[in-house]
């Protein structure tokens, strides 16, 4: 089974195609059923009247829309992904108007694993490990990241800028500030907590912590791209909280303590004994997959249709 997981290589990566556009509400959902209705919507020019924002945010909310993997290049132009259709369709997706906070932590996951079209966001999540910092800190170390690991050159400045767009979607007020509508409305991602204000002027906080919200089955999701990437049956514990060189990182992704992501990879054998278990095998505690051929939409099903019938 494939991998959502786009992984690091030297010669793909993306910056500032967002137009310094942030992700904001409405416009992955608002965006994904225009593609349904109207294959051509973005290459139309009244795609401005149908989404009812200007020519350059037309093109931000394509680039999230490929960036999240809700809608992919194809020969025959932009068509739906299967991750796309079964949250967005309007009619029978899971959660056609972004309503459940998971969907905001799969968002989050598939952007912070898209090393070739979210190359910064892959980057800040799963190579950065600074747990207080600045603007100018952090910005300058991804240049330096780039710089030395990417054989295409990139402008420094707009590398840089990716950074501004990355705080303002997970910590848009700084701490103190009075909070405005349009605050919110630009930072759907901000509701997860990943970065906050530090109580010093210009830092941030990016502290691994427990995230209660978090749900086990995008833990399940997550945990399987990685076993599907790796095409493994077995992976250690501690490949997951840090990942290996320039590889994903389940426990960086979402900011876990050790003890956190023990605790919800606990949880997930609980929830599905019959495809996980966990075992110390010559000290080391190592999650094992049983079946192999398994895809991560399954846990995403699992979620939404027990919470639907939970709520009816």
């Amino acid at each position: 089974m494939d991998s959502l997981i786009k992984p690091f290589t030297p010669q793909k990566a993306t910056f500032g195609r967002h137009e310094t556009f942030a992700l904001r509400y409405g416009w992955l959902t608002k965006g994904f059923q225009a593609l349904q209705e109207n294959p051509g919507v973005f290459n139309s020019d009244a795609s401005t009247v149908t989404l009812g924002v200007g020519k350059n945010m037309v093109n931000a909310i394509r680039y999230w829309l490929r960036a999240t993997q809700m809608i992919q290049v194809t020969d025959d132009g932009l068509q739906a992904t299967e991750l796309g259709t079964v949250l967005f369709v309007e009619e029978g997706g899971w959660d056609p108007y972004l309503e459940d906070e998971a969907t905001l932590w799969l968002v989050h996951w598939m952007l912070a694993t898209n090393s070739e079209l979210a190359t910064a966001w892959y980057w800040f999540f799963n190579c950065f490990h600074k747990t207080e910092f600045n603007n100018e800190e952090v910005a300058n170390d991804l240049a330096t990241f780039v710089s030395e690991n990417f054989t295409a050159k990139h402008s420094e400045r707009t590398v840089k800028h990716d950074i501004n767009v990355i705080l303002k979607m997970y910590c848009p007020v700084k701490q103190g500030a009075k909070v405005e509508m349009e605050d919110i409305l630009d930072a759907p991602l901000a509701s997860l907590k990943l970065v906050t204000a530090s109580k010093h002027t210009h830092y941030y906080q990016c502290r691994n912590t427990a995230h209660d919200s978090l749900p086990i089955a995008i833990i399940a999701f997550a945990v399987n791209e990685v076993f599907n990437q790796r095409k493994a049956s077995v992976l250690p514990i501690t490949d997951l909280m840090y990942g290996d060189k320039f590889g994903v990182a389940v426990g960086g992704v979402f900011k876990l303590t050790e003890g956190e992501l023990l605790a919800k990879l606990e949880r997930v054998v609980e929830a599905y004994p019959a495809l996980f278990n966990i075992n110390e095998t010559a000290g080391i505690n190592q999650l094992y997959r049983q079946q192999n051929e398994l895809s991560s939409l399954t846990f995403l099903g699992d979620y939404f249709e027990n919470k639907d019938k939970a709520t009816s």
